[in-house]
């Protein structure tokens, strides 16, 4: 779990970050969550879109993608998502 400064501060390098996957009307798909994983393994933060025509709540979206890639919700903003996870390889952020 991360701390309040934590997570203000994961939210600042979130910032400029585009996104990189977006959610559509199929869904969170088992596909989707794997890549995902491999992006956090290499970037440790990343921003996720759902789309307008995506039929499920934002909410559940990022619950199903941090639970299947064992990752933290960092932000839930507008239609945007942001995950972190550590890197068990490539640490590139440290946390305050």
């Amino acid at each position: 779990m991360l701390t309040g400064k934590q997570k203000r501060f994961l939210r600042a390098k979130a910032n400029p970050l585009k996104p990189i996957f977006q959610v559509g009307k199929s869904g969170v798909t088992e596909n989707m969550v794997e890549q995902i994983d491999e992006a956090l393994e290499k970037r440790e933060l990343i921003k996720i879109s759902i789309l307008q025509n995506c039929v499920e709540d934002k909410h559940t979206v990022a619950d199903e993608i941090s639970q299947g890639a064992d990752a933290i919700v960092v932000q839930i903003i507008g239609n945007n998502i942001v995950l972190y996870k550590e890197s068990e390889e490539n640490k590139q952020l440290q946390l305050p």
